[in-house]
C-alpha cells in the first residue's frame, strides 16, 4: 500500500485506542501527524560513567545487568523490580573506575513487571538514560529509559568513538579520547537464553546505536491523559519508517556515526507493517529517496535553493527525529517559511481572482447626471412630457446631492477626518466594475457603522441592493433599528416631495437609458430597510425573503440567514460583514451566488478586533485595508481597574460603586465565561473549561466548536456554555495541561450578587448563548430601558451591543481571556459620553505571566498596542491559527509579528512566481497546498 500524507492513521495503526487518542488531538491522517509539531526539544543527554553521576542531573551510560529481582510490596499493593548494573567497561573508556547502580521500577501490574523482568535478565547489555538519586547510600535510577542491546555485535568501539567526536562532542563524553571503547560489547558476558517459546526482541543492534538514540535531542509534544508524548513520538517515527525513512536527518557530508541513527522499524503491535517492509531491505539512500517521493516538496526548487532550505521530507524528519537542536531549529525555519510562502501565494491569487471578476459599478453621480439630461430634454419638449418641466422645477432635481451625501449632511455630528477619508476610498472602490474587497478596522466606537451605511447608501442610490450581515440576532436587530432611524428622513428623490410625484419624476427622467443602474421596478421614495434573522416567525421571514427577492433597491440587515439557500437578492451590489472573523470564507463566497447576472458583489468586512498594522497587511493581503483610529467626540477614556478576587475589601467597594452608578440611572455588565457552574462536561476533567483551550471565538455568541483540555473536540453544549477565549493554557514538561481553578458561571455569579447588601432591591437579568432569540431581544430591551439595570452574561455581549447608559463592566476570570477580547468587552461601556469603568477580576498569582498581561490592558487603551502585546504573549498560531468552525488551519508555525521580515520576503517571491506563472501550472504541489490553505483557513482571524 502506498502511504501518502492523506492516508488515514486508522488504516496503519493497529492499536485502536491509540488511533482514538490521536483523533482527540486532531490527528487523523499521516499529514496531521507529521504537522503535529513538538512544542520543544530536549537538550542532548550527556554521557557519564556511574562514578561521574551527580544527583538530579540527567545522564546516559552503557552497562550490563548483573542481578535482577522482583519484590512484592507488603505495605501496599504492587511490585518493586530492582536490577543491579555494572558499567566497568564503559567506565574504562572514560578513564574512571567502574561502579554499580540500582535500577528501580514500581508497578501494580504483574504483566508489566514480567515484561521488564524478561528484558533485564542477568547478562543483558543495556544502555540507560535517566536522572540519578541516592537511596540508602547507593546510587539509584527510578524508572529510567532502558534500551537492550543485541549480543555479539562487533565494531562498536569505533562507532562509539565516532559518536563521541560527533553528536556528544562538548558534553563531557569522549571528546578527544585516545582510548576508544574497544570491544565493549564483547566484554559483556552473553545474555542468558530466552525462556522457551519467547521471542525476545532487542532495542538496538549495537551499543553505539543505543547511545545515539538515548543521547539525541528528544521532541516533546502536547499530550493528554489518553496518550503520552512518548507514544506520539513513537507513532510518528513509525509512520516515517513506513514512508521510507531509515536514518535520521543529518547534514550533507556528516558521518553516519557522528550523530545519525537508524530509525527503528515499528512493531506490528504499533504499525501495520506491510509485507516485504523489512528493516534490512532498504538502504538509507533509497529510504531517503522513498521518503521524498511520499512527501513531495511544496516550495519551488528555485526558492528553496535561494533560501538554502531543507527539502520538506528532510525537514519533517529533522523535526521529529532531530540529530541536534540546531538541526531541529533549521527544520522549523524551513517549514515556517513554507507556511509564509503558501499563505502569501494564496492571498495574492485571491486578489488576482477578485480583479478578474465583474461587479456592478455604483457611481455617486451617474444616475443623477442621466436624470438631469432627461429632465432637460423633457423641459425642451413639454408636449412629450406634460407637466415635466414644472415637476422638474418643483423637485429642483439638477441641484439634488447624491443619496450618500444627503445622508452625511443629515447626521447630527461631523464625520472625523478618518471617517471622511475611508468613505471616499470606499466610494472610489464602488465606482469600479470589479469587486471591492476592503477590510475596515476600527477601534470600538470609532464609527464603523456610519461608514458602512454611507457605502450601502451609495449602492442603493445607484439602484442596487446592499446586505449587512451581523454575527448575532441581537446585533442584527440593533443594526436594523439604528439604520432605520438614520435613513428615515431620506428618500431616493428630494426630501419633501410627494412620494408618487418623486417616484414618477425619477422614473420618467431616467427612462430606459439607465436600466443598467436602476431596477426596472418602481423606485420607492423611502429607503426600505429589511430585517432577516433565523429566529423570525415564518410569516415575517417569508415577507423579508420576498422583499429581498424582489430586487428593489434597499438595505437588508441579516444574520447567518443571509447564507441560506432560500435567501436571494438578484440586484445585490454590496455585502458588508460586521465582525468578519465570525464568518468563514465559504460563507462569504456563498453570497456571490445571490446575484442573477453572474456578477460578484463588492465586499466590505469590518472588525473591531485590533490587529497590528504589520499583521493586518500580512494576513489580509487579499484585501485593501482602512483604519479608523480617531474616536468620535464625546467619548471619555475608560478607567480600567484590576481587582484580585481574594481582596474582599476592594471587591466590596467595587460593588458599592456599581450600586451608586445604577442609582444614578446607569447600567452595569457582569461578564462570566461559563453558563452553568455544575456542568461537568465543560470542565474537561481539568478545572479548565473544555472549550477554553482553543475555542478561538465566542462560543457563547456564535456556537463555534470547542476543544477539550486534552485536545479533543467537546460537545456542542460545551461550546455553547463557554464564552472565554483562553489561549493561555499552561502545560507541564510532558506537554499535558495543568489544572486551574474552575471558571465562574453566569448562574452562580448572578445568584451570589443578588444576595449582597449592595444590591438589595436591584433587579438582575441574565443573558447567554443558550437563550432563544426572542428572549435575548427582550432581555436587552429591559436592560436598555432600566427595568433590569444589571446584566450578568457571557461574552455574547462582546460585539456590537450598544447601550449608551452602560457605564460599568465587571469581567470575572479576566486573567484567562485574550487581551484583545478584554479590550472588546471593555468597549461595551462609556458609549454615552459618561464616565465609565472596567473592573478586571483576577485570580492570577503575583508576578505571574497572567498578571503581566493584565497590566498591559490596565495601562493602555490603544487597541493596536494591546493586539501587539497579545500576539507576542500568545504567538501567531494561537491568534491567527485555528479556523473557528471546527476546521483546521494550515498555519502552525508562522509568527505574524516575529516573522514579519520572512513574510515580506515570501510575498515578494510569491509575486515574482505568479507574475511568471499565474496559474501555478509548473508548480503542481504548491498549487495543491494553496488550495488546501484556502479551504482550511475558513477564518483568517480568530475572535480575540
Amino acid at each position: 500500500m502506498s502511504i501518502t500524507m492523506d492516508t488515514t492513521l486508522a488504516s496503519l495503526v493497529t492499536n485502536k485506542r491509540r488511533v482514538s487518542a490521536l483523533k482527540s488531538l486532531g490527528i487523523v491522517t499521516v499529514g496531521d501527524a507529521l504537522t503535529y509539531y513538538p512544542f520543544r526539544v530536549t537538550e542532548p543527554v550527556p554521557l557519564r560513567a556511574i562514578r561521574e553521576a551527580a544527583p538530579g542531573q540527567q545522564m546516559a551510560f552503557a552497562a550490563v545487568i548483573r542481578d535482577m529481582r522482583v519484590v512484592p510490596m507488603n505495605a501496599r499493593r504492587g511490585y518493586r523490580l530492582e536490577a543491579m548494573v555494572d558499567d566497568a567497561d564503559f567506565a574504562r573508556s572514560r578513564r574512571v573506575p567502574g561502579s554499580t547502580a540500582r535500577l528501580t521500577f514500581f508497578s501494580y501490574r504483574k504483566s508489566y513487571v514480567d515484561w521488564v523482568s524478561m528484558r533485564l535478565r542477568a547478562g543483558t547489555s543495556v544502555v540507560v538514560s535517566g536522572m540519578p538519586s541516592e537511596y540508602m547510600g547507593q546510587l539509584q535510577f527510578t524508572h529510567p529509559e532502558i534500551l537492550t542491546v543485541a549480543p555479539g555485535s562487533a565494531g562498536t568501539g569505533a562507532g562509539l568513538e565516532g559518536y563521541a567526536r560527533g553528536a556528544a562532542s562538548g558534553n563531557g563524553a569522549f571528546a578527544g579520547s585516545t582510548d576508544p571503547y574497544a570491544s565493549a560489547q564483547s566484554a559483556y558476558p552473553p545474555a542468558a537464553a530466552a525462556p522457551s517459546g519467547a521471542a525476545l526482541k532487542y532495542d538496538a543492534d549495537t551499543v553505539q546505536e543505543a547511545l545515539t538514540r538515548v543521547c539525541r535531542p528528544r521532541p516533546v509534544y502536547h499530550a493528554s491523559s489518553r496518550i503520552s508524548s512518548e507514544h506520539i513520538h513513537e507513532t510518528i517515527l513509525g509512520l516515517l519508517w513506513m514512508m521510507g525513512a531509515r536514518t535520521s536527518s543529518t547534514p550533507d557530508g556528516q558521518l553516519a556515526g557522528a550523530g545519525s541513527a537508524d530509525i527503528v522499524a515499528p512493531t506490528t503491535d504499533t504499525i501495520a507493517v506491510q509485507n516485504g517492509e523489512e528493516k534490512s531491505g532498504t538502504t538509507a539512500e533509497s529510504g531517503a529517496e522513498a521518503l521524498s517521493q511520499s512527501i513531495p516538496d511544496v516550495l519551488p526548487e528555485s526558492v528553496r535553493k535561494a533560501k538554502n532550505l531543507m527539502h520538506r521530507a528532510e525537514a519533517f524528519l529533522a523535526i521529529h527525529d532531530p540529530a541536534s537542536t540546531a538541526r531541529f531549529k533549521e527544520a522549523i525555519e524551513t517549514l515556517r517559511y513554507e507556511e509564509a510562502f503558501v499563505s502569501q501565494t494564496s492571498l495574492l491569487k485571491a486578489r488576482q481572482h477578485a480583479h478578474k471578476s465583474s461587479a456592478h459599478p455604483c457611481p455617486l453621480n451617474e444616475a443623477l447626471e442621466t436624470a438631469r439630461a432627461s429632465v432637460g430634454e423633457a423641459a425642451a419638449e413639454p408636449s412629450a412630457q406634460p407637466g415635466a418641466s414644472e415637476r422638474g422645477a418643483a423637485t429642483n432635481l439638477p441641484d439634488l446631492p447624491n443619496l450618500r451625501d444627503r445622508f452625511i449632511a443629515s447626521l447630527p455630528f461631523t464625520l472625523t477626518a478618518g471617517q471622511s477619508q475611508v468613505v471616499d476610498d470606499i466610494a472610489a472602490d464602488l465606482e469600479r466594475d470589479w469587486p471591492m474587497q476592503r477590510l475596515l478596522q476600527g477601534e470600538v466606537g470609532s464609527g464603523k457603522t456610519v461608514v458602512a451605511l454611507a457605502a450601502m447608501l451609495q449602492a442603493v442610490g445607484a439602484g442596487y441592493q446592499a446586505v449587512l450581515v451581523a454575527p448575532t440576532q441581537v446585533l442584527a436587530e440593533q443594526h436594523y433599528e439604528t439604520i432605520s432611524k438614520m435613513v428615515s428622513g431620506l428618500a431616493l428623490a428630494q426630501p419633501g416631495a410627494k412620494e408618487t410625484d418623486a417616484a414618477a419624476d425619477v422614473e420618467g427622467a431616467m427612462g430606459a437609458s439607465s436600466a443598467s443602474t436602476v431596477s426596472s421596478s418602481k423606485v420607492p421614495a423611502e429607503i426600505p430597510v429589511t430585517l432577516l434573522t433565523g429566529g423570525m416567525k415564518l410569516a415575517a421571514r417569508r415577507k423579508a425573503l420576498a422583499a429581498a427577492a424582489s430586487g428593489e433597491p434597499g438595505i437588508i440587515v441579516a444574520t447567518h440567514a443571509a447564507f441560506s439557500k432560500t435567501f436571494q437578492a438578484p440586484h445585490l451590489a454590496l455585502v458588508v460583514i460586521d465582525e468578519q472573523h465570525r464568518f468563514g470564507v465559504e460563507q462569504r463566497e456563498s453570497l456571490n451566488a445571490k446575484t442573477d447576472d453572474g456578477t460578484t458583489p463588492h465586499l466590505l468586512v469590518m472588525t473591531a478586533t485590533p490587529i497590528p498594522r504589520t499583521a493586518a497587511m500580512t494576513w489580509f493581503g487579499d484585501l485593501d485595508i482602512s483604519w479608523l483610529t480617531e474616536l468620535p467626540g464625546g467619548r471619555k477614556p475608560i478607567r480600567t481597574v484590576v481587582v484580585n478576587e481574594a481582596d474582599a475589601a476592594t471587591m466590596g467597594r467595587m460593588f458599592a460603586h456599581i450600586r451608586a452608578r445604577v442609582d444614578a440611572g446607569e447600567r452595569a455588565y457582569i461578564v462570566c465565561p461559563r453558563i452553568d457552574a455544575d456542568d461537568e462536561e465543560n470542565e474537561g476533567g481539568s478545572g479548565v473549561s473544555s472549550a477554553a483551550g482553543s475555542a478561538r471565538g465566542r462560543a457563547a455568541a456564535s456556537g463555534s466548536s470547542a476543544r477539550t483540555a486534552a485536545g479533543g473536540r467537546a460537545t456542542r453544549a460545551a461550546a455553547d456554555a463557554i464564552g472565554i477565549d483562553d489561549p493561555y493554557e499552561t502545560f507541564d514538561e510532558n506537554g499535558e495541561t495543568v489544572a486551574r481553578p474552575p471558571l465562574h458561571a453566569v448562574a452562580e455569579i448572578a445568584d451570589r450578587l443578588q444576595k449582597l447588601p449592595q444590591f438589595q432591591g436591584i433587579r438582575f437579568a441574565t443573558l447567554t448563548g443558550r437563550d432563544k432569540d426572542d428572549v435575548k431581544t427582550q432581555v436587552m430591551a429591559d436592560f436598555a430601558g432600566g427595568e433590569t439595570p444589571i446584566l450578568v452574561s457571557t461574552t455574547v455581549i462582546e460585539v456590537g451591543v450598544d447601550v449608551k447608559q452602560a457605564s460599568c463592566i465587571v469581567i470575572f476570570d479576566a486573567d484567562r481571556y485574550g487581551l484583545s477580547q478584554l479590550h472588546q468587552l471593555r468597549g461595551r461601556v462609556g458609549r454615552g459620553g459618561t464616565n465609565s469603568w472596567a473592573f478586571l477580576i483576577s485570580r492570577a498569582e503575583p508576578g505571574s505571566p497572567a498578571e503581566q498581561r493584565l497590566e498591559v490592558i490596565h495601562h493602555s487603551l490603544d487597541g493596536a498596542e494591546i493586539a501587539q502585546a497579545d500576539l507576542e504573549f500568545r504567538g501567531a498560531g494561537d491568534v491567527l491559527g485555528d479556523a473557528q468552525s471546527g476546521g483546521k488551519s494550515s498555519l502552525k508555525l508562522l509568527r505574524v509579528v516575529k516573522d514579519a521580515d520572512m513574510i515580506a520576503d515570501a510575498r515578494t517571491r510569491a509575486e515574482q512566481l505568479l507574475a511568471a506563472d499565474p496559474e501555478l501550472a509548473g508548480e503542481v504541489q504548491l498549487a495543491g497546498a494553496v488550495l488546501d490553505f484556502t479551504r482550511g483557513n475558513e477564518t483568517f482571524l480568530t475572535s480575540s
